[in-house]
């Protein structure tokens, strides 16, 4: 049997499913290096971890909704991880860490880039801030990807200036942390301006900003927000937004 055609392991299918999400759709090509990365670590060809992170595309319920098909040979243990973790986004990325750890032969602590921050010695709190770090950084990776490195509001596109917000805040709704239906891709200014209610998001995807920010006329708050009143959004690959949760922004935090 060729190296490309061996079954692939649960521990494989989870690192690609994991990929699968931090990568937007028009990325899945063997070129990727992310993608070549992961071939090499797990000894296949890039042409066959493209090929998977396709077919998982075919479970993925929102490129559905786009009329994106994705490739159609997924087997029964690809539909059986992706019914396990899709949705599961407390577990996902941590189960992707622990996995890489063992191939790669590195910390959890090395993986998420952490070694060199203030840490409390072995023990449950030190566990608990790691797997904080890891899962915000798979957060931030699932929403930037989603909207391909994009502001949803401007259309800024250089990845360093992006927050991957929140929706109904951190603080206060532990259940959907890491829902990436609860994540928008914001520039850091606009993102500031979200989180502090002068601008939302409608649930028909468009912008309202504040008539505290409306009023004022000067030149500056004019060309940061005042040009973006009832825009749409750039919206998302995949995970839509919620209306639910656009809604607790509309109603709670947005300043009328």
């Amino acid at each position: 049997m060729k190296k490309e055609q061996k079954l692939w392991t649960r521990e494989e299918l989870i690192l690609a499913i994991a990929l699968y999400f931090k990568l937007p759709f028009g990325r899945l090509h063997r070129r990727n290096p992310e993608i070549m990365d992961l071939a090499k670590l797990i000894n296949r060809t890039p042409d066959a971890v493209a090929y998977k992170l396709v077919n998982l595309a075919s479970l993925d319920p929102g490129l559905r909704v786009r009329g994106i098909k994705g490739a159609v040979n997924t087997s029964k243990l690809d539909q059986e991880l992706w019914n396990e973790f899709f949705g599961n986004w407390e577990l996902l990325p941590l189960e992707n860490e622990r996995i890489l750890s063992l191939f790669q032969g590195k910390s959890t602590e090395a993986l998420a880039s952490i070694c060199d921050e203030p840490l409390p010695g072995v023990g449950e709190v030190r566990e608990q801030l790691v797997n904080v770090r890891v899962n915000q950084t798979f957060f931030r990776n699932v929403i930037l990807s989603s909207y391909n490195d994009t502001c949803c509001i401007t259309g800024i596109n250089q990845r360093e200036l992006l927050i991957a917000g929140h929706i109904r805040p951190w603080g206060i709704d532990a259940e959907n942390r890491l829902n990436p239906r609860n994540g928008i891709a914001l520039n850091a200014l606009h993102d500031k301006a979200f989180e502090n209610g002068l601008i939302t998001i409608t649930t028909d995807y468009k912008v309202e900003v504040s008539p505290h920010l409306l009023k004022n006329k000067d030149p500056q708050t004019m060309e940061y927000f005042s040009r973006y009143h009832r825009q749409s959004i750039v919206l998302p690959s995949r995970f839509l937004p919620d209306t639910e949760f656009l809604k607790y922004h509309n109603q709670e935090r947005f300043r009328s």
